[in-house]
Formats: C-alpha cells, sequence, structure tokens
C-alpha cells in the first residue's frame, strides 16, 4: 500500500541532499570537534559552518546561534536559562494559552520555584490580544515568550507587534519558532527577536538536532554542567552530523523560501477550498490568511477525529488530529478549547499539512477518500 503523507507539522522527510552532507560525519570525518588533531579540526569547521548557515536563515550573528538536541530543549534553555538569570529583577513572565507543551511546562515548572506566570488569551482565530499584553505587564516582568505560529491551527502571531511593546518596557521577547523557521521569512533583527528556538526535523533535516538563538548581550543560565562546549553554554559532546544536517537544511530552506511558500499555499488553499465546498457542517480552525502555507485544521461536526485518522489510515494516509507531542492525551486540545471550541468540536478535529513531497493528485486523492469517509460515517451513525 502506498503511504501518503500530509502531517508535515509532526515531522519531515529528510532531504537526499541533507542526508549527503551529513554522511561523511558518520563514516571517515568522525572525529571529535573538542580534539586538537586534523579530524577534530575538521569536524569543529563543519560546526562553525552550519552555525553560519542557521543564522543566515533568520539574520543573526553565528555566535548567537547554539545548537541544542531539539526545539523542546531550545524552549527550556531559554525559558528556565533567562529566568533565571534575571529573576534577581523580577519573577513575571508572559506567554498564551496556546503555546507549545514546551513552553507551557516549562512556565509550569518555574511556577513552582516561585515564578508567577501569565497566559493570555486568543480570540477566535488564535491571535493575542496586544491590548490585553500591554495590560498584564508589570514591574517585575523579565520575559515574554509567544509562538511566531501554532503547530495545530497555523495562526501566524503579529511578531513585529509583540516586539515593539517588550521593547517599550525593557522586557525580553522569546519566540517558539520551531513551525515557523524555513516555512516564512524569519528576521530577527527586523523583528525584533531577542531568543528564538528551531527544529531540525521541521525542516528536512533529522530528529535529534535543533538550534536556540540568543541575541548577544542577553544573559541566560546554562543546565547542562560538564565541558565547554557550545561557548560553555550547553556542555556534552557536539553531534557535529546531525549539526552539519541543520546547517545544510537551513541553506536550502532560505535559498528556496519562496518557492516553497508558494507551492504549499496553493495546496493548501486548494484543499480548503475542496473541503467548503464539499462537506457540510464543517469549521476551518485559526486565521484563514494569516496561516503557516501548509497548514489546514478543519473540525467535522459530529464525527471524532481519531476515527478519521484510522479510516484514512486503512488506505495508507497520515494525517493528525492535533500536535504530536499530545498524542494519546484524552482531553481535548488546549489550542482548540482555547479558540472557543466546545470539547465535542475540538474532538472532532483533523490536521492535514501539506510538505514539498506532496503533489496536487496527492490532496485530490486525500480530498476524495476525506469526503467519502464523512459521508459513510455520518450515513451509519
Amino acid at each position: 500500500m502506498d503511504i501518503r503523507y500530509f502531517d508535515n507539522a509532526a515531522t519531515t522527510k529528510v532531504k537526499s541532499e541533507v542526508l549527503e552532507e551529513m554522511l561523511p560525519y558518520l563514516k571517515e570525518e568522525y572525529g571529535n570537534a573538542s580534539s586538537l588533531y586534523s579530524i577534530g579540526r575538521k569536524a569543529k569547521r563543519a560546526i562553525e559552518k552550519a552555525r553560519r548557515q542557521v543564522a543566515e536563515l533568520i539574520n543573526c550573528n553565528p555566535e548567537e546561534i547554539y545548537f541544542t538536541s531539539c526545539g523542546t530543549e531550545s524552549d527550556n534553555t531559554a525559558i528556565k536559562g533567562i529566568a533565571k538569570a534575571y529573576r534577581k529583577k523580577g519573577k513575571h513572565i508572559i506567554t498564551s494559552k496556546i503555546e507549545h507543551p514546551a513552553i507551557l511546562h516549562t512556565c509550569q515548572s518555574l511556577e513552582k520555584q516561585g515564578y508567577r506566570v501569565t497566559y493570555l488569551s486568543v480570540d477566535e482565530n488564535g491571535k493575542i490580544n496586544l491590548d490585553e499584553l500591554r495590560r498584564v505587564i508589570s514591574m517585575d516582568t523579565i520575559l515574554i515568550s509567544i509562538m511566531t505560529a501554532n503547530n495545530e491551527i497555523g495562526t501566524i502571531q503579529p511578531i513585529e507587534e509583540i516586539s515593539k511593546i517588550t521593547k517599550m518596557y525593557n522586557i525580553i521577547f522569546h519566540t517558539d519558532a520551531v513551525q515557523a523557521c524555513g516555512n516564512i521569512p524569519i528576521d530577527v533583527q527586523k523583528m525584533g527577536i531577542d531568543s528564538l528556538s528551531l527544529s531540525g526535523h521541521k525542516i528536512n533535516a533529522p530528529k535529534g538536532i535543533g538550534a536556540l538563538y540568543i541575541k548577544k548581550g542577553i544573559e541566560f543560565e546554562k543546565f547542562i554542567d560538564g565541558g565547554h562546549q557550545e561557548n560553555d553554554k550547553r556542555a556534552g559532546t557536539e553531534n557535529v552530523a546531525e549539526i552539519v544536517a541543520l546547517g545544510k537544511a537551513c541553506e536550502i530552506a532560505k535559498n528556496n523560501l519562496e518557492n516553497h511558500m508558494k507551492y504549499l499555499q496553493e495546496l493548501r488553499d486548494y484543499f480548503i477550498k475542496q473541503i467548503e465546498e464539499n462537506v457540510q457542517d464543517v469549521k476551518l480552525n485559526g486565521d484563514r490568511e494569516k496561516r503557516l502555507p501548509g497548514n489546514t485544521n478543519f473540525s467535522f461536526k459530529g464525527i471524532k477525529g481519531e476515527t478519521l485518522l484510522l479510516k484514512l489510515d486503512e488506505i495508507g494516509i497520515c494525517a493528525s488530529t492535533g500536535s504530536a507531542c499530545s498524542s494519546g492525551v484524552e482531553a481535548p486540545s488546549h489550542v482548540l478549547t482555547a479558540i472557543g471550541l466546545s470539547s465535542e468540536l475540538a474532538n472532532s478535529s483533523l490536521r492535514v499539512t501539506f510538505g514539498e513531497e506532496n503533489t496536487k493528485e496527492d490532496a485530490s486523492y486525500l480530498i476524495k477518500n476525506l469526503i467519502e469517509i464523512v459521508e459513510n460515517l455520518r450515513k451509519n451513525k
């Protein structure tokens, strides 16, 4: 059975060019980057090249990039590291109710340590209210963390406007850009971002590699002790092959961004149009315009999302009901309930996220079968 994959928000296929770039560092170029002999120096040079490639994707200085194992580690390092470095100034953090669990659970962990966290509400499209953000800022606010784009509903936040507010009050601004980097333009200098998290496996690099940008001059405490790798901020032998892979993936993403966005938008809009025209009692979740180019999220009234997934899986179609990090959780999506959906409607959602491997023929196959499955499930209720 052929597999048709439509869950690119969960993970993406490793590009052949990325795999080819990393393979030498799993075979003949196996040196430890902290070693002084030639193969160690080669590994070190490869890491620094990758650091430049990541920096170029988001327009920062290479020395402001720190390699991590994933987006979750980047989020933890940024939130906990900055919060602890500035705890004498204050212990108030602001985030939103629709953040990824890597942010929400990190903030909850800090609350147990005496920090105060404000969780901003969002509107029916998943956007925060800038007036509410201004109202909740206090004298002891040290950090604001708002994701660039939501992993479930694709809504893109007004990052530059948020940044202007943080600068007005001299507050550090972090953004989880795991879903955004490589899918929409990100310029940390133009957008006024102080700290940013990204992940390799969302942009056609392998799982197990991520990066964290922290603007020069901003302090943060490390939470892995040991050697002096990553400018003495993340101890541990560098994962050279995967760092190289991330660098190559970022280079490809930067060079192909305009075409990538255009292609995914066409698939996304075709899918949305066909579903809305051919299926009754369906609701598009997330902002219709300000959303990631490959993201769609629909609620199908009266049908459980998990039932849809299983029926699609039977014919080789891979999709999702939401965040892969929350799979197996019976409670409705915190994102969908935050935008005002009832538990029943939230549990009837299906997330379809397109990637460059998908064709219009793939999308048509998905549309045809999804329409039939929905009709049959409703008919046999």
